[in-house]
């Protein structure tokens, strides 16, 4: 594993330890100040900040002048369902590939584990990859798998095929559906090396929850899109204004309110879209 890698999941740990810390914490909460968290990490202050900065700069945390750092209010959130609550989601284009980062077992740790319903100290598969499309980066992408799922599980099989395809074929499980969600965030440096973008380049964060067709959680992944190269399209039919819809104005993103055919359920159909070079 080269110094880019190692780099960048160094300021992964810090982020995951931070998104713990503010999930046990309420909106205006005080954070511990940095010197008691590089004692705590045992990091520089420099990687620190690193991480401190991008859950910034996407609205998890903010800072005070001369008071320190708090848990940001809480986001909107807004849920995109088709009538029968999913959503179709074609291939996105380019030739897609893989470059492993890391490939290790380890505890899952209190947030993951949450995420996956396990025990914290369960072992989870941990994979961090970069995703690579007509032969330049384009994601860097951190998979939780629970461990027991997964017997067997070689780097080699990370690094080509569909892995929903894998996990049915040779483990036995049947991915069903997964609840993901997607907001803007910036490149720290480490990343930007990866995906050969400037610093604090506009990226997309995706964070994914998979489930079986047995309800059991069997996949928690985080990835960092590049901004300059991925696009998500959304096609939406608009249905009838209907006397039973609520009261409250409905807001649906970039649709004004109140306008004809949006007070009724919206379908959607998402895909990837992924951008040529110039």
């Amino acid at each position: 594993m080269d110094g880019e890698s190692s780099g960048v999941l160094k300021r992964d740990r810090v982020r995951e330890f931070l998104l713990e810390l503010v999930e046990s914490r309420h909106p205006g909460d005080a954070i511990p100040s940095e010197r008691t968290l590089c004692s705590r990490l045992e990091v520089s202050r420099p990687t620190l900040r690193a991480a401190v900065d991008e859950l910034v700069a996407i609205g998890v945390l903010v800072r005070e002048h001369g008071r320190g750092m708090f848990v940001a209010p809480e986001k909107i959130t807004q849920e995109m369902v088709s009538g029968d609550h999913s959503l179709a989601l074609p291939q996105a284009a380019g030739a897609w590939s893989s470059r492993l980062l890391e490939f290790t077992t380890m505890p899952a740790g209190a947030r993951v584990g949450r995420r996956l319903r396990i025990s914290p100290a369960a072992e989870i598969t941990y994979v961090a990859r970069l995703r690579i499309v007509d032969e330049a980066p384009m994601a860097i992408e951190y998979l939780h798998i629970p461990a027991e799922l997964v017997p067997g599980l070689t780097a080699e099989e990370l690094e080509g095929g569909d892995l929903y395809e894998h996990l049915r074929t040779q483990h036995g499980v049947q991915v069903r559906e997964a609840v993901q969600s997607i907001e803007p965030t910036v490149t720290s440096e480490a990343e930007s090396r990866l995906l050969d973008v400037p610093v604090l380049s506009p990226a997309l964060l995706f964070e994914r929850l998979t489930t079986d067709t047995s309800g059991r959680n069997v996949e928690y992944v985080h990835s960092v899109y590049r901004g300059d190269r991925y696009r998500i399209v959304s096609r939406l039919t608009l249905g009838a204004s209907s006397a039973a819809s609520s009261p409250t104005e409905a807001h649906h993103p970039g649709m004004p309110p109140g306008g004809a055919g949006f007070g009724a359920a919206v379908r959607s159909m998402t895909r990837g879209d992924v951008h040529g070079v110039d």
